[in-house]
């Protein structure tokens, strides 16, 4: 119990400056970036939208140690794995070098003390892969997904049915037509999944600002 305590005191109690607004980055605050140009951000960007009109297409889990930062985190060019803030805000995919925007939020005290177990047990899925068909199990992640199952045991965030249909138009996005028949699998439209969008819009996190 004392250990545990006193790992909750370290997590809570080494935030670092960062960038444009001065956000005070802690470990456990949670990073969203904004989508890119590549067809498969705007794709989940468009069928993600919320009330608060985000516009996210990836995010992490914030891990202060000393004076770095890192992030974990699913992606398609790494799989599971922990990288330096620089890296998620540059990602290795961009072919110049250009900063994807990046916002950080951060639990509401009550739930704060469920941090440590959930930087844990994302460590635990270091090393799997992405998850390419967001259905989700338990051999390869997706970023939401990621975040979702590293918070599971706490129930900070919950699953909803997907949709990959146009808001709008209530068609299927074309980027996603072509995802899934490249795939060669149908379009899990209806499934239990998660986004980040609507993990931004969680009661239980508070906005911090734009770290650039």
């Amino acid at each position: 119990m004392r250990k545990k305590f006193l790992l909750y005191v370290l997590y809570m109690c080494c935030p670092i400056l960062v960038l444009a607004q001065n956000v005070a980055v802690k470990t456990g605050d949670i990073l969203f970036r904004e989508s890119s140009t590549s067809s498969l951000s705007e794709a989940i960007d468009n069928v993600t939208q919320t009330g608060k009109e985000t516009h996210y297409s990836h995010m992490g889990i914030a891990e202060v140690v000393g004076d770095s930062i890192y992030v974990l985190h699913a992606a398609p060019e790494c799989g599971s794995a922990r990288v330096p803030l620089e890296e998620f805000m540059h990602p290795k995919e961009d072919s110049i070098k250009l900063y994807r925007r990046v916002t950080a939020y951060r639990l509401k005290q009550p739930y704060q003390k469920f941090i440590p177990s959930a930087i844990e047990k994302a460590k635990t899925m270091m090393g799997k892969p992405y998850n390419y068909s967001y259905v989700m199990n338990d051999s390869s992640y997706y970023c939401s997904d990621f975040v979702y199952r590293s918070f599971q045991k706490d129930s900070i965030f919950k699953l909803n049915p997907m949709t990959f249909k146009n808001p709008k138009t209530g068609e299927f996005h074309q980027g996603w037509i072509d995802f899934y028949q490249e795939l060669g699998i149908p379009i899990p439209e209806g499934k239990p999944g998660c986004n980040p969008n609507g993990m931004a819009a969680n009661d239980k996190l508070v906005l911090l600002g734009v770290l650039k």
